[in-house]
């Protein structure tokens, strides 16, 4: 009897210290308080909307703004990770856009030619953004700041001069429609799906890949990095140009979803990405961070973001209680680096 009393006990204690080393294990991932942030919001709104915010329109409306959203967080995400940012994505996109309009809308050339080219400013302006920071040694928040607004200027200029006015339209085949800018059931748009591919690719280059240790070790040290034998300069320039290629992607998709191009479609794009990322645990000083929590991050901002529209408080209300969630967010990513690094400086000892 007390053999048996002795090893139920011995069990029980040993899956205590189980839990509670899965629960510190938990504690010290970059996404946990973006996790832990993600289901108090849910949990908020469905209380608090209803039937109304739990249906599939409810679920349509902040998934199809967290899939835009969340295109363009991702490569902002790994170039904040490698101590970098990108402003420039709010021209970038309105120009793609209007570049796709003009081409295939105003001067009817075939799709893939518009596209093509929409996709190609993305390149360039992230290749020329690129080649900025190695060169010039300018913080590359001055330099994208400058490059967004070189773009924006660009972009109306053309726009004015070949189009008459600062928006163009645009009556996309329904091949092109029902590959990137469709609505599945009338709801949800087909960009969700892209954006699924886009985490895909983006965790598998960060996480999988060797390039992820050198995007972690450029934010890290850079000089560190350069000594190490990492090609510092060549990376960055290829996370602009992932940065221009996704911000463009999503400008391509809006103009085949709404049939119209803007010039300063895409200016909220910018701290909205930036906030996804920063709610997704990534750090605002670099060398840290994980695609699964810029993508909670991500759905957090957005179920925010339209969850205020299911409840009955002022829609005015909402940029307060996101930038509440903004300023709690980096609080909670803070307190859970001290503990990972509490918990490394015990494990050395």
């Amino acid at each position: 009897m007390n053999t048996t009393n002795s090893v139920h006990a011995s069990a029980v204690h040993s899956g205590g210290e189980n839990i509670r080393a899965s629960l510190g294990q938990f504690s010290r991932r970059p996404e946990a308080g973006s996790l832990l942030g993600l289901i108090a919001v849910f949990v908020f709104f469905a209380l608090v909307g209803g039937k109304v915010f739990l249906s599939a329109a409810g679920y349509a409306s902040w998934l199809n703004v967290a899939a835009e959203i969340g295109i363009v967080a991702l490569p902002i995400g790994l170039l904040m990770i490698a101590g970098e940012m990108d402003l420039s994505i709010g021209a970038v996109i309105p120009a793609s856009s209007l570049t796709v309009a003009i081409i295939s809308g105003h001067y009817g050339l075939p799709e893939i030619v518009g596209i093509s080219a929409g996709l190609g400013v993305g390149l360039i302006v992230g290749f020329f953004n690129g080649h900025l920071v190695n060169h010039t040694r300018v913080p590359s928040l001055i330099v994208t700041i400058g490059s967004m607004f070189g773009v924006m200027g660009i972009t109306l200029g053309f726009t004015v001069l070949i189009a008459g006015s600062t928006g163009v339209s645009l009556v996309p085949s329904a091949t092109t429609k029902a590959l990137l800018g469709d609505f599945i059931g009338g709801m949800f748009q087909v960009t969700i799906f892209w954006w699924v591919l886009f985490v895909v690719g983006f965790f598998y280059l960060l996480h999988v890949s060797p390039v992820g240790n050198w995007v972690f070790a450029l934010g890290g040290d850079q000089i560190s990095a350069r000594n190490a034998g990492i090609p510092t300069e060549r990376l960055t320039v290829a996370l602009y140009m992932l940065s221009g290629f996704s911000a463009a992607f999503v400008g391509v998709s809006q103009v085949l979803v709404y049939q119209s191009a803007q010039v300063l479609a895409g200016q909220s794009f910018i701290f909205n990405s930036i906030m996804c990322v920063v709610i997704g645990g990534v750090l605002l000083t670099g060398g840290a961070g994980s695609v699964v929590g810029i993508v909670l991050g991500t759905l957090t901002f957005a179920i925010v973001n339209q969850g205020i529209y299911f409840t009955g408080i002022d829609p005015n209300l909402g940029s307060v209680i996101i930038g509440a969630l903004l300023l709690l967010a980096v609080m909670m990513n803070d307190k859970f680096r001290l503990i990972a690094m509490s918990y490394a400086a015990k494990k050395k000892k």
